[in-house]
């Protein structure tokens, strides 16, 4: 089971222009800021934003090819599409919003609501069949909404953003929960999300979206350990430069230069990770080759650790303990000197 997908839509003066294939097996995960057209694309996919160019192919079927005159409705591609907000059904139980895609379909009443009860069963709600949507929990009705769309067993199973209306506790249950569902899932599997920690936690693949193009794509190691853009590299808590790299030397874009102990000549990224950068009051000694005086525009309290964002040539985030900005007498607005070993810069190309 394979999905490959062109995809050329507008929405306004928003267009979505890109590439996606997916296997069976695999859960890929697509991130992006707001506006990126995440949405767009669970929606495009579904039938629900017609293409205006492009092809998408489900398992060897056309599902939809503008140049060829092909466009198989909403209702009868083998897509099961679980929205952020749930939809359910207000005037239906419980039992008979899980059953009502089987009943479309043309199941008889017993047998979908036989089947309706199964998968209320599998998702721990196999007492709440009678109640109404209203009465249920944000978990409990994304529970339903979850089991609706795998009761018709669909080749291509979307996820927008399924955890967004959840509490944090409730977020974590359903996170296992749905992990489990969705590894006795057959099908191909696409979760739209804006929550890295969610990525991170249950895709095999991210694909990252800004400005309705892909960005990046790759595991989750691969895509944090080389961020290509501001929004991947805020994502995964590091500092990224862009700049032309000469014999180690880095002159960077926004102003300043690094200098690197190994990597690639010509345009680079150079990623830098908070924790490696240290702070002093007055100019260090030693060896560090990357020196350079700024400014602390901001602390923020992160766990154990204070993240301070400082201005200068460059601008960097640096990570330190509460006991060390005790110890620099660390405030905003004050100026400290930054050091960042040649050894911590991790540069390839751009």
């Amino acid at each position: 089971m394979t999905l490959e997908a062109r995809i050329l839509a507008r929405v306004g003066d928003f267009e979505l222009d890109m590439e996606l294939g997916l296997s069976a097996g695999e859960l890929v995960a697509v991130l992006g800021p707001n506006g990126a057209g995440k949405t767009s694309l669970l929606r495009a996919l579904a039938g629900l934003l017609p293409l205006s160019g492009g092809r998408v192919t489900l398992d060897g079927a056309v599902l939809e090819d503008p140049a060829q005159g092909i466009r198989v409705p909403t209702e009868q591609r083998p897509i099961g599409l679980v929205f952020q907000d749930y939809l359910l059904f207000p005037h239906l139980s419980v039992l008979e919003n899980v059953a009502f895609g089987l009943r479309a379909r043309g199941m008889a009443r017993t047998p979908a609501n036989r089947e309706a009860g199964r998968w209320l069963d599998r998702v721990g709600l196999s007492a709440e069949g009678e109640r109404r949507p209203a009465s249920l929990s944000g978990g409990q009705a994304q529970r339903v909404a979850l089991a609706r769309v795998l009761a018709l067993n669909p080749a291509l199973l979307l996820l927008d953003e399924p955890m967004a209306a959840l509490d944090a506790s409730t977020r974590a249950e359903f996170r296992r929960d749905l992990r489990r569902h969705l590894e006795s899932f057959r099908g191909v599997r696409l979760l739209v999300t804006h929550d890295p920690l969610e990525a991170m936690a249950m895709a095999d693949r991210l694909v990252i979206l800004e400005e309705g193009r892909v960005l990046q794509s790759g595991s989750p190691s691969e895509v944090t350990q080389h961020p290509r853009s501001r929004y991947v590299a805020d994502l995964v808590g590091v500092n990224l430069f862009r700049g032309r790299a000469s014999n180690g030397l880095i002159t960077l874009a926004g102003g300043g230069s690094l200098t690197a102990v190994a990597g690639p000549d010509g345009d680079v990224f150079a990623v830098v990770h908070p924790r490696t950068v240290a702070l002093y009051r007055t100019r260090p000694d030693g060896t560090p080759r990357n020196i350079w005086e700024g400014r602390a525009a901001d602390l923020d309290l992160e766990g154990d650790r204070v993240r301070v964002r400082l201005s200068g040539l460059p601008s960097i985030v640096a990570e330190v303990t509460p006991v060390a900005v005790r110890e620099l007498g660390l405030d905003r607005g004050d100026r400290v000197w930054i050091a960042v070993k040649a050894t911590e810069v991790n540069v390839y190309p751009a």
